[in-house]
Formats: C-alpha cells, structure tokens, sequence
C-alpha cells in the first residue's frame, strides 16, 4: 500500500538514522581496515553512528538577553 501525498515528509531522510544498512555497515568497517573483500557478510562487527551535535544560534541567545532584561525592569518597577 502507498503513502498518500499529504502524509509525505518532504524532506524525507533529514535526520540522522540509528540504524547503518549493510552495505553502509562495510563501507564503514573498510574504512577502519575491520574488514576485507574476501570475508564474510554475516556477523559483521558492530559500527557507531557519530551523531550531530548542531550549536545554537546567537540570535536566539541575544533575543532571551533582552527578554530577561525587559522582565527585570517590569518587576523592579511595580
């Protein structure tokens, strides 16, 4: 059965997976010299999956600056 067009996300795979497929999984254990062409696919060692960590932007951080200030002065006020 099909996913109506509504119910899409569109911008499909965005964050990051927990699970690696396979091939992701050998492509990864290559790179760490774990695994050869000649061995086998099955019982593959277990790969992490480096996650990121995105920073806020100072914007936001400047906008909660003055909101604190602007709550300051209303309570000292009254």
């Amino acid at each position: 059965m099909t996913l109506d067009k509504s119910l899409k996300v569109r911008a499909g795979l965005a964050r990051q997976r927990n699970v690696l497929t396979r091939v992701e999984r050998l492509e990864k254990l290559k790179d760490s010299d774990r695994w050869t062409e000649g061995q086998s696919v099955f019982g593959l060692a277990k790969v992490r999956v480096q996650k990121l960590v995105l920073k806020k932007k100072k914007k936001a951080k400047a906008a909660d600056a003055e909101d604190e200030q602007d709550a300051a002065a209303t309570d000292g006020g009254a």
